[in-house]
């Protein structure tokens, strides 16, 4: 392999780029230390910082000759209070407290709420949320311009701060006017993924569809309690999720979020669908060369449950140690992938297969792998779906698949324990044999005297066509 082995761990590694990585060398860093793809953070930096970052990647790709994928995560809407008057009010639990539509400067008494959906959606006795959760607030009345509430928690409020409406959908679509702008930029750009912020509903992944027309893979962000109420069409109509604890962590309480991320990744792998856990994994490590052993304990929760990928958010975006926060969490999934457990865990969850060729074939891959000694389970694909559909079986043998498109290997580089080649000759190889041992040999991923499984449709030019399973021996 050149320089590195970029097949040594099944779970992924998604970094996101900024202020904190400067140059095309920290990009080479973070791969080589275990970064598999990365997350341009539209809510930060300009358009000029995200291509800038994006070609950095590309010719780290190029010049390792491994497949990086490239995600850009859309900011969703912002919804923020307005101003005060004299600066910083205080509120105390008990006192009534007014939003209102009134673009005026605010007191003590009243601030205002310039989003007409949340008035029109919130009904007597939901709670807002202020401040990230900071300040509660619980309505007791309301009209067409202004909402009466109390304070359940009080403290000091500034203004601009974030409101959350938990128990309502609003009539608001994920895409805002930036949104539109920004994704049309980035399919410009050529990313691989959109992660789409604040999805309530099915009808939000159906919108975003039409607008990205094929161009990328859609990822849905649970940061909504009806998104989690909408969980399995969501999945359904989703290329991929992101269990994005941060601001479900505000609108749900905390106790709840272990078992829903557990939910998610179930239902995401009984999908055949990549799911992501993502924020706060190693937060300590913005400031500090270590992470807590509480942190370590929950990438190795999100690791032991399927999580196909972990994600790194500030800690590579703008810490201190974003090199040292990588390669953390890749000897974190190493460990656990070691542990004779894990892969028990992962069988005893295994999903049901459908009644198709394809996973009748993924399905044997896996039982074959558990059987024999089998180094590497080699793919032939197109679109990339039987490599999903293989991933979704978590196999004991790592997944390495031949494709002639280069979108289809940066896509599955979120897939768990899936690594991709390209080529051209991958879409009608003249001997399938030959050509799956050669790659298997030249990557280090088997040696003279290893089984290996390998799988291709016949013929080769219809995708989704996978009818064909080699058991083969390495010469």
């Amino acid at each position: 392999m050149n320089r590195y082995s970029a097949h040594d761990k099944k779970v992924k590694i998604l970094a996101t780029l900024g202020p904190a990585i400067q140059s095309e060398n920290d990009v080479r860093a973070l791969v080589i230390n275990g970064a598999n793809l990365f997350r341009l953070n539209f809510s930060h930096g300009d358009h000029q910082d995200h291509a800038e970052r994006l070609n950095w990647v590309r010719n780290v790709e190029q010049e390792l000759g491994t497949s990086l994928g490239v995600l850009m995560d859309l900011q969703g809407p912002k919804l923020r209070i307005g101003s005060f008057t004299d600066g910083p009010i205080m509120l105390v639990k008990g006192q009534r407290f007014y939003l209102d539509l009134d673009s005026t400067p605010g007191d003590n008494t009243r601030v205002n709420l310039p989003h007409p959906e949340i008035i029109q959606a919130l009904e007597e006795q939901m709670e807002l949320l202020l401040d990230d959760g900071k300040i509660r607030l619980r309505v007791t009345a309301k009209n067409g311009t202004s909402i009466r509430t109390e304070v359940l928690v009080g403290g000091e409020l500034s203004e601009r701060k974030g409101v959350n409406v938990p128990e309502a959908v609003l009539n608001l679509s994920p895409l805002t006017t930036k949104d539109r702008r920004d994704l049309s930029f980035g399919l410009e750009l050529g990313v691989d993924w959109v992660a789409l912020s604040f999805v309530q509903r099915p009808e939000d992944i159906i919108e975003a569809r039409k607008l990205i027309q094929g161009k990328a893979c859609l990822m849905s962000k649970i940061e909504k309690p009806s998104a989690v109420e909408h969980l399995d069409r969501i999945v359904e109509l989703s290329d991929a999720i992101m269990v994005a604890r941060g601001d479900l962590g505000v609108e749900l309480p905390a106790e709840t979020i272990p078992a829903i991320q557990k939910q998610i990744i179930q239902t995401c792998r009984h999908n055949g669908k990549p799911v992501v856990v993502a924020t706060q994994m190693l937060e300590s490590m913005r400031f500090t060369p270590a992470p807590t052993r509480a942190e370590v304990t929950d990438v190795a929760n999100a690791v032991y449950e399927g999580a196909d990928a972990v994600m790194l958010s500030a800690e590579t975006a703008s810490g201190a140690f974003p090199t040292e926060s990588v390669s953390m969490m890749s000897k974190i999934i190493r460990n656990i992938e070691s542990d004779p457990g894990y892969q028990a865990h992962l069988d005893v969850n295994r999903p049901v297969p459908n009644a198709t060729v394809e996973d009748a074939i993924s399905c044997a891959i896996r039982r074959v792998s558990g059987i024999l000694d089998v180094a590497v389970l080699i793919n032939f694909t197109n679109s990339g779906a039987t490599g999903l559909r293989a991933a979704r079986e978590r196999p004991k043998a790592p997944i390495l698949n031949l494709t002639p498109n280069l979108s289809t290997a940066r896509k599955l580089t979120l897939a768990w324990g899936i690594y991709s080649v390209v080529s051209p000759e991958f879409a009608q190889p003249i001997e399938i044999t030959p050509t799956a041992l050669d790659e298997a040999k030249r990557l280090n991923m088997a040696s003279p005297g290893d089984r290996v499984v390998i799988t291709a449709g016949i013929p080769f030019d219809q995708p989704g066509s996978t009818n064909l399973l080699r058991i083969e021996t390495v010469l």
